[in-house]
């Protein structure tokens, strides 16, 4: 089925869109252009909403508006869009289901008309820089790429546009998985430790949505998968396709390892060297095994020697062991997309000294404890902040080694104080770096924002 087709069969029917916001609004504005009847539904009130204008346009376009509290109450709609943050089994979607209502997503739907093919990132650390890495990589190679998902734009509104010799390029979060129907023709899963369990109803029901990402696959697509990682290996018996693993720290006579410093791919008996990882330019362990990813996505598809000539000049993404500046000899960097511990964990042992860590945030209810012995061997001061600044101090007090003299803790509540205070205690030749382990929810939008604010510190400082 092609788009246009998908939406000509919503001519005569109801639709609700779950959330006013960037990803959903192109998708608002395009239904009500072609005449479907469109409700579109926020939990702000108009007075809490923070762009009316907009507002405004959705409403000149024939949208119904449903605002505030009660924006899920009483849905009936024939097809309702869910956002990816709200879970499918809530009550009010099981009262429409019960009504007839179809529930989907944006994504749901993209998979079923996207024309071209799709190769699709999800896992517990990672996503963002392994699919921009696939992304660019094709885009040098020559290919046209269309990335979305988590990154980049919503692609549902541009699938008119794509055309079968297109890639689409995505990277996926186990909200978007957890009722997909179909799987991409290259899947990667780049790792999986407990995340969102504020969400998701435990472990087994995170991990089952990630498995999405594969378990729809036809016997002609590819997954990758993570060897070093107890529960991606784990999947090679599920996986209908074909298995590609890569591995930084164990031999394999198949698949893509790391060899005296230089990443290869073995495949039939042959062993071919893509990638030193001295030209890996973005600093990192967890770095290489991104590309070592990317590699295993691309094997056939692009030329080894674009991954050399980018890995040798690609900066890295946002927010991800971001240098911000040199501030009195100090070096500053932003790492807020690290929200959970082991993504702390791979930034800290991206830094040859011991560093001043910030961290601390919103509670996502997964244990720390995990963190303690890199805490002690890489950090020499902690400042910590928000809601999980007593489970990280206790995970650093409760590991083997910890001295109170050689790791200094200070707790500050406000995010602002805690960062300035990383400054005072900052020497010339150290690195500060503003890794929360935590999600932003505590105190800011999203990790974008948490990231922007302490930028916008450092850079003031004078």
């Amino acid at each position: 089925m092609t788009f246009d087709e998908y939406l000509n069969s919503l001519q005569n029917k109801t639709v609700a869109i779950i959330g006013i916001g960037v990803s959903n609004t192109p998708l608002i504005k395009l239904m009500l252009k072609r005449g479907i009847r469109v409700t579109a539904c926020d939990r702000a009130d108009r007075a809490k909403f923070n762009n009316d204008d907009l507002l405004q346009e959705l409403e000149g376009l024939g949208a119904e508006l449903k605002l505030g509290e009660h924006y899920l109450d009483d849905l009936d709609q024939d097809v309702i869009f869910r956002s990816p943050g709200i879970r499918p089994d809530i009550p009010a979607f099981e009262a429409a289901r019960a009504k007839g209502s179809v529930i989907t997503s944006e994504m749901e739907v993209f998979f079923h008309v996207c024309p071209c093919k799709k190769i699709a990132v999800t896992g517990s650390d990672g996503k963002t820089t392994t699919t921009t890495i696939i992304a660019r990589v094709l885009e040098e190679a020559g290919h046209t790429v269309h990335l979305g998902g988590n990154i980049g734009r919503p692609l549902l509104p541009d699938a008119n546009k794509m055309h079968p010799d297109d890639v689409a390029v995505l990277e996926l979060s186990s909200f978007q998985l957890m009722t997909m129907d179909s799987s991409p023709d290259i899947a990667v899963v780049t790792n999986l430790a407990p995340n969102h369990l504020d969400w998701h109803r435990g472990m087994e029901e995170y991990v089952a949505a990630k498995k999405n990402v594969f378990l729809h696959q036809k016997s002609t697509d590819r997954v990758v998968l993570n060897r070093d990682n107890e529960i991606t290996n784990g999947f090679v018996d599920e996986v209908p396709g074909q298995a590609v693993l890569f591995s930084r720290q164990n031999p394999m006579d198949e698949g893509v390892v790391l060899e005296d410093g230089v990443i290869c791919v073995k495949k039939n008996g042959e062993k071919r060297e893509i990638l030193p990882v001295e030209d890996i330019l973005i600093p990192g362990v967890h770095n290489v095994e991104n590309y070592m990813a990317a590699i295993a996505a691309l094997d056939g598809i692009v030329p080894d020697e674009t991954f050399r000539r980018f890995a040798s000049t690609f900066g890295g993404v946002e927010h991800r062991i971001e240098l911000v500046r040199e501030y009195k000899g100090a070096k500053y960097y932003n790492d807020s997309i690290a929200s959970s511990p082991s993504r702390t964990i791979a930034g800290l042992r991206s830094f040859k000294q011991k560093v001043i860590l910030i961290a601390g945030g919103y509670d996502k209810h997964i244990p720390y404890d995990v963190m303690g012995p890199d805490l002690v061997e890489h950090v020499k001061i902690m400042v910590l902040t928000g809601a999980t600044a007593p489970k990280i101090k206790a995970a650093a007090e409760n590991a083997p080694g910890f001295d109170p003299e050689q790791l200094k803790i200070y707790v500050i509540d406000e995010f602002a104080d805690a960062v300035h205070k990383a400054v005072e205690l900052a020497q010339p030749g150290d690195i500060v770096t503003m890794s929360p382990a935590s999600a932003s929810f505590d105190k800011f939008k999203n990790f974008m924002v948490r990231g922007n604010t302490f930028k916008k510190l450092i850079n003031e400082l004078e």
